[in-house]
């Protein structure tokens, strides 16, 4: 991820939660109140969100110590400790709810993309996301998915053309898209189409684009007409795929499928913030907070 932007994101969710100040914390701990914290898992899954643990308290208080006892991309189990977080409490209490809400999505989505591509099964065909993405959160997410074992489709609007239906209509065909797109295109950037009917297919084929999407089509339908798909062409399922019957495009014979569920409706991984000791040291743990909070 880029750092420098992962760090400009937290500063905008501190203040949005912070405003002006904690009130609750300032007025019962004071700066020289230390204090240690610890992320459990109460679920299994896949965890992600090492950087975010890192930056999220470093942020309020630079002389934190984190110890992160599993690593993004690695299963979990329930009741497993994740991070141990050390430094002042008013500062520890100030990020847990921001850091903790982030760890549990982007976990959430890892542990999804993980279950895909577990379903999938697929030596050839590769899992990839989509831009139904959480506003303002779409670098987090997508860095989860490849956590999980997928890969990124496009990150936004700039960096790949994606001639889609609405696209074709407005220009009136796909050839008319695709040349409009080419005489004005640098060499760098790849031309996709998203197809629905066999004469679209031949026609995005002849135009020679980069990469051919399959639109709400089956997979015996694709399995027919991907025979048509020369060598050189990327080729893409999407749409009207689930986990119910995901299995069953492991042999369409597809590169990619691209799945919006994976950041759009997943459900977060629940994880728990427990106060590790109190601040003579004696061993306490104390309730703090969950994913429903």
């Amino acid at each position: 991820m880029n750092t420098i932007k992962l760090r400009l994101l937290l500063e905008q969710f501190f203040i949005e939660d912070i405003g002006e100040r904690d009130v609750t914390s300032e007025l019962i701990f004071g700066k020289e109140n230390k204090g240690s914290m610890v992320f459990i898992a109460k679920d299994e899954g896949i965890f992600c969100g090492e950087q975010i643990i890192q930056t999220g308290f470093r942020l309020l208080d630079e002389n934190s110590q984190i110890i992160l006892k599993v690593k993004d991309g690695e299963k979990v189990a329930k009741g497993q400790e994740l991070a141990i977080i050390t430094g002042r409490v008013s500062d520890l209490l100030k990020a847990e709810r921001v850091v903790l809400n982030l760890v549990q999505r982007m976990s959430g989505i890892a542990t999804k993309t993980n279950e895909a591509v577990s379903v999938l099964n697929s030596t050839k065909t590769r899992i990839c996301d989509t831009r139904k993405t959480t506003p303002g959160l779409r670098m987090l997410e997508k860095y989860a998915v490849r956590c999980g074992g997928g890969y990124n489709h496009r990150y936004g609007l700039y960096d790949a053309v994606m001639i889609k239906d609405n696209h074709i209509s407005f220009a009136g065909s796909i050839s008319h898209a695709v040349d409009a797109v080419r005489s004005n295109l640098g060499h760098m950037v790849k031309v996709e189409v998203e197809i629905e009917t066999k004469d679209q297919l031949l026609e995005a084929i002849e135009a020679k684009v980069d990469c051919i999407m399959f639109d709400n089509r089956h997979p015996e339908q694709i399995k027919d007409w991907i025979n048509n798909v020369p060598a050189g062409i990327l080729t893409e399922a999407s749409g009207g795929i689930t986990l119910d019957n995901l299995h069953s495009y492991s042999d369409c014979g597809v590169d990619y499928i691209s799945l919006g569920f994976l950041t759009h409706s997943v459900k977060s991984l629940d994880i728990s913030a427990k106060v590790m000791a109190d601040m003579k040291g004696d061993v306490q743990y104390e309730y703090i907070g969950d994913a429903r909070s």
